[in-house]
């Protein structure tokens, strides 16, 4: 039956009735019809019924508790698609002032917030004008929110601006989450904290007596990958933990970049990328070390490692009896490993200290022979994790997951690892006074999901 055909029965029900859908111009035969013709009509049905067709749950999904959410449409051989993304409203997420328009903020940072769904950036802290001019056009921040880094108390006045994140030279952290804190705008702050236990503790004391939100940029704790790791190997389902390698390298050029300059960095590969290999072990164990022993190695004459070191390699004992045998070098080719061995069987994550590229591999005992499993799992920008975190901890005022507490444990075992190397003995550590001995004792709640 062609289209006059179901016309015809359709105006046996009175013309009125008639209401013509996609599915049912097919179904119709109205594939005959032409491209124009089609489409022509299906604007007309949807002008008539502002859809094309009735409504179908699994297609047109619905509203429940503030989000659209769909039935799984798959079969049982795939996995279920992620629900769609619940971003706030623009003018309902949190406004951040990002301090510093380095390497890092241009290539990451900024471009992450596309991807942030309770945050947005409102503000730029720089020392460089025309490049904030310019970075602020791409981005859509009004000329008038463009500070320089004594403008303190200008950005104090600005309503728009509930947080910043620093991303400056490691030495100037300190300076500038005070000087946020004195603003009375929450701080998400670039790791390593600062340069020293002291600078940490300072900037914790004058975020708490300001009463607004400390929060240490440790991206890996948010990323999907790392945390599944985490939780396999918390879990016990691979038998006891017994041993960690993590291992993160890279080489470096341009002597005179400000990562080479001590002053300014406070070291070398150590506080730089040595440091997600140190707080990936003690978030995946939920433990503190109790002892550290370490060594460190420059090349010789190199231009590169005349103020900073070049290569650490250090061992962490924790009280469970695990061992983290952990490594970093601005020396080697690019590498970034997480092993994690346990009684029944081994995790491997790739890239595991990287932007992105992560790869998990999972060994254990099947029957009688090893099976050996890649999970796969979306990846997510860790960037616009760690933003969306802090903001909804304004939000929900929540302690942040990796506070100034976190960031301060590290940087007293940093110091643990320097002295150690230098004495060629072991050194012996603990939890960070005040926390107690309980599992996660610097971090805030667990995340979600």
């Amino acid at each position: 039956m062609g289209v006059a055909g179901l016309m015809s029965d359709e105006r046996k029900q009175g013309e009125a009735a008639y209401r013509p859908s996609r599915r049912n111009l097919l179904a119709a035969g109205g594939a005959t019809l032409s491209g124009a013709a089609l489409a022509a009509t299906a604007a007309a049905a949807q002008a008539q019924d502002g859809a094309l067709g009735p409504a179908v749950p699994a297609d047109t999904g619905a509203v429940q508790g503030g989000r659209v959410v769909f039935p799984n449409w798959r079969g049982q051989g795939d996995a279920p698609p992620p629900p769609p993304p619940a971003p706030l409203p623009p003018e309902k997420r949190v406004g951040f002032a990002v301090v510093g328009l380095g390497r890092l903020s241009l290539e990451e940072i900024l471009p992450a917030f596309g991807e942030a769904k309770m945050a947005r950036p409102v503000a730029l802290v720089s020392g460089s004008p025309d490049k904030a001019k310019l970075v602020a056009a791409q981005y859509g921040i009004a000329a008038e929110a463009i500070y320089g880094y004594g403008d303190w108390d200008r950005l104090k006045a600005n309503p728009a601006v509930q947080a910043v994140y620093v991303v400056t030279p490691n030495a100037l952290h300190r300076e500038h989450v005070v000087a946020a804190a004195g603003a009375g705008k929450h701080v998400l702050c670039e790791k390593p904290m600062a340069t020293s236990p002291d600078e940490a503790r300072a900037m914790i004391e004058a975020c708490a007596q300001a009463k607004v939100k400390l929060m240490i940029a440790y991206r890996c704790q948010y990323e999907p990958n790392n945390r599944e790791v985490t939780k396999i190997a918390r879990s016990g389902s691979l038998g006891r933990l017994r041993l960690i390698q993590a291992f993160n390298g890279q080489t470096s050029g341009l002597p005179e970049q400000w990562r080479l300059r001590k002053a300014l960095a406070g070291g070398g590969a150590l506080p730089d990328i040595g440091l997600y290999c140190l707080n990936g072990v003690r978030a995946l164990t939920g433990e503190e070390p109790v002892s550290v022993t370490a060594q460190v190695h420059s090349t010789p004459d190199s231009p590169l490692f005349r103020e900073v070191e070049e290569s650490v390699v250090f061992t962490l004992t924790f009280p469970s009896g695990v061992i983290a045998q952990c490594g970093t070098s601005y020396g080697v080719h690019e590498s970034r490993r997480l092993d994690v061995h346990t009684e029944g069987g081994a995790l491997t994550l790739e890239n595991a200290f990287a932007y992105r590229g992560q790869r998990l591999m999972i060994a254990h005992r099947e029957g009688t022979r090893v099976q050996k499993d890649e999970p796969v799992i979306p990846p997510k920008n860790q960037f616009a994790l760690e933003l969306d975190h802090m903001a909804e901890c304004i939000l929900k005022d929540r302690r942040p997951r990796t506070p100034g507490e976190e960031g301060l444990q590290d940087q007293i075992l940093m110091a643990a690892i320097y002295e150690a190397a230098r004495s060629r003995a072991p050194v012996t550590v603990g939890p960070l006074p005040g926390t107690g001995m309980g599992a996660d004792a610097t971090r805030g709640p667990a995340l979600d999901g």
